[in-house]
């Protein structure tokens, strides 16, 4: 591992990180009214809520916001801003939890949320083509008649395109991978305003560079993505839900390592841990067990959901568990992931005023227990008010860190705990995030995990794709 470079470590604060601001001329505002009408704002109103996220980053709003309904519109966009060297930001629904969104070279907001149509969809191929605005629970609704799903599902009703932007995953990653195995071809404005298409409905191609790849995960630095093409799959015939609960955290880590281990096929493994289980009871007047409490789904024919509910329910019982409960409606199996659903937000009310600054760490699932256990005991030790949830069936967890947004100290305790934490993940073996990108946050940390080379590599690629550094500037690396 790369020796710390901790001074380049955002800390999120009151003076959150804002370079100098570059101004947008007063012709580019006119000529986007011009061109757009009513779909480009400059309310302030409009502007501070495209100028924050659920990050814990406090900055300037845009100067303008412009509300795109085409590709074409898009294409204009940015052409514009790249005569006149004005940065472009990507907007879907503003879920982010990194600083994705915010202005913090000045710009323009564009917001896709209104590119919001399912263009084709394919069921004999099990895909299907989407605008960057459509969410995932839209898309769920309109190909349900199919007998088909999209399963990526970060938790937040966030935008397929943002979903790819930051090569997102969730609850399902365990068995049906993140962004990166889903998306097959994207259509992508690149920053001098010209309409790109890479990769195909094929399943497979060996035709050049990757730029698919290159373009999930970017976090709109490279392009704003207009179209995407995704896997889609069979409705499991058999679905089947648990939760399980433990009279230690450990217990239930270990639980879930045995499962990964022994291959079996689950379909979502999520934990949170006693003090986030107290938290979720009172903020959604849920009766759970109060202790570490493992959620679980099984998708497959009856038979082998029963093979696999049987073998799950031996390793967790070896290991302490108890209190299982089981459904199989929709009805049931959705009361039982409110728990897990509503962790975040039971966390934010939990503390009224506070904000969360919230960790993505992701590390081999062999050392997912000393990841864990012991980050969770730093906040304890720490006495700040936390939560903890997990993907924990793909070795990915969060803690998230409930500060006053005025205390100084408090901020400096999260921070140094976040700090000791993705030490420790990258001293596993892991990465500092695992679905919710580097964003303003972990720019510092990114050099720690890949190396001064590999980010200069990337900065290069950046320079030749964006040379006016437009495109969603000062993410992921500082330019």
């Amino acid at each position: 591992m790369n020796a710390p470079t901790h001074a380049s470590h955002l800390q999120p604060n009151s003076h959150t990180p804002v370079v100098a601001q570059r101004p947008v001329p007063p012709e580019m505002i006119e000529a986007l009214k011009a061109r757009f009408g009513e779909r480009c704002s400059t309310a302030l109103v409009v502007r501070e809520q495209h100028g924050r996220d659920e990050s814990a980053f406090s900055v300037p709003p845009p100067s303008a916001v412009v509300f795109a309904q085409s590709t074409d519109d898009v294409a204009e966009v940015v052409r514009l801003a790249n005569a006149h060297k004005v940065p472009v930001i990507p907007f879907g629904v503003g879920s982010s939890l990194e600083g994705h969104l915010l202005a913090v070279q000045g710009g323009i907001s564009l917001d896709v949320s209104r590119m919001n149509q399912v263009l084709r969809i394919n069921p004999e191929d099990l895909t299907v083509t989407v605008q960057p605005g459509v969410t995932r629970k839209q898309l769920n609704e309109e190909i349900k008649h199919t007998g088909l799903f999209f399963p990526i599902d970060p938790g937040a009703d966030a935008t397929i395109g943002g979903m790819s932007a930051t090569r997102a995953s969730g609850t399902n990653a365990v068995r049906y991978g993140t962004m990166r195995e889903n998306v097959l071809a994207l259509e992508v404005v690149s920053a001098s305003g010209e309409v790109l298409r890479t990769g195909t409905r094929a399943k497979k191609s060996s035709a050049g560079y990757d730029l698919t790849r290159l373009m999930v995960g970017s976090e709109g630095t490279l392009g704003v993505i207009t179209e995407i093409t995704l896997k889609i799959y069979p409705l499991p015939e058999a679905v089947m839900a648990a939760v399980c609960s433990f009279n230690s955290l450990a217990d239930a880590v270990n639980t879930t390592i045995a499962i990964i281990q022994m291959g079996i096929p689950i379909a979502r493994c999520e934990l949170l841990d006693d003090n986030t289980v107290r938290i979720v009871n009172q903020q959604s007047k849920l009766t759970l067990p109060e202790g570490a409490l493992m959620l679980m789904e099984f998708h497959g024919s009856p038979a082998s959901v029963q093979e696999q509910v049987a073998l799950v329910q031996s390793i967790a019982s070896d290991n302490g568990g108890a209190s299982f409960e089981w459904a199989s409606t929709p009805e049931e199996r959705s009361r039982l992931w409110t728990a897990r659903h509503n962790a975040y937000f039971s966390g934010i009310q939990s503390r009224p005023g506070c904000r969360a600054i919230t960790t993505d760490a992701c590390v081999p699932i062999s050392r997912l227990a000393e990841a864990l256990l012991d980050s969770v005991q730093e906040a304890i030790d720490a006495g700040l008010p936390y939560f903890m949830v997990g993907h924990v069936g793909d070795g990915n967890f969060h803690m998230g860190y409930l500060i006053d947004p005025n205390s100084t100290e408090e901020r400096d305790t999260a921070e140094r705990l976040n700090t000791r934490l993705v030490e420790r993940a990258l001293r596993l073996g892991g990465t500092c995030t695992g679905e919710h990108g580097v964003g303003l946050h972990k720019q510092g940390f990114l050099i720690d995990e890949t190396g001064a080379g590999a980010v200069a590599m990337m900065r290069t690629i950046k320079q030749a794709l964006d040379p006016n550094n437009i495109m969603n500037p000062g993410k992921v690396f500082a330019l």
